[in-house]
């Protein structure tokens, strides 16, 4: 098979958070080589659908899926459930990319940021690939290009961070909000 078939068996786990089906969306958008989609959560969210590619697909739970036979591993489920289950997924082949903090800061796993390192992801002994949060990989985006000659040696920064970041029920607490206001409650 040509490298232009190539298609990679996938795993989102974290689902059915925002981030998670933002990745399901993206991976459709862009129309990734998919060839098999698994969308896991937690047991709790188990038996629900998600949508990839106009259809609906079941989410699994993640704590009783075999990760074998998963390409890549796309995690979105918070740091705690990263560093039970990547390296599981790790061990059995795919390639772990971490939306969490939970690999950050470790000397085995590259960080990379894909518009500013990218080769980095080559080398990645524990076969997970960490990112930056999502702050500090906008700023990289925007300082790596410029020349080392202009010496930047610190950068300060304010982030205002996303409420998709603390997941549905914050989202739909942001959503109340302004009809709460004008309200006066």
């Amino acid at each position: 098979m040509s490298t232009a078939e190539r298609r990679f068996n996938v795993a989102v786990v974290g689902a059915t958070g925002a981030v998670g089906e933002t990745m399901l969306s993206i991976l459709a958008e862009r129309q990734f080589p998919v060839g098999e989609i698994v969308a896991l959560a937690s047991e709790r969210s188990a038996g629900g659908e998600v949508e990839f590619a106009g259809r609906k697909i079941t989410v699994q739970d993640l704590a009783s899926f075999d990760p074998k036979g998963v390409d890549i591993a796309l995690f979105s489920a918070g740091g705690g459930v990263s560093k039970e289950y990547a390296p599981k997924f790790a061990a059995a082949g795919a390639v772990v990319i971490d939306n969490s903090s939970a690999f950050r800061y470790d000397d085995d796993v590259p960080l990379v940021v894909s518009e500013v390192n990218p080769e980095a992801a080559r080398k990645r002994p524990r076969g997970i690939i960490a990112n930056p949060n999502c702050s500090t990989m906008q700023m990289l985006v925007a300082l790596a290009p410029l020349p080392p000659q202009y010496g930047i040696e610190r950068v300060n920064g304010a982030a205002c961070r996303a409420v998709a970041a603390a997941g549905r029920e914050a989202l739909a607490a942001l959503r109340g909000q302004p009809a709460n206001l004008l309200k006066f409650q």
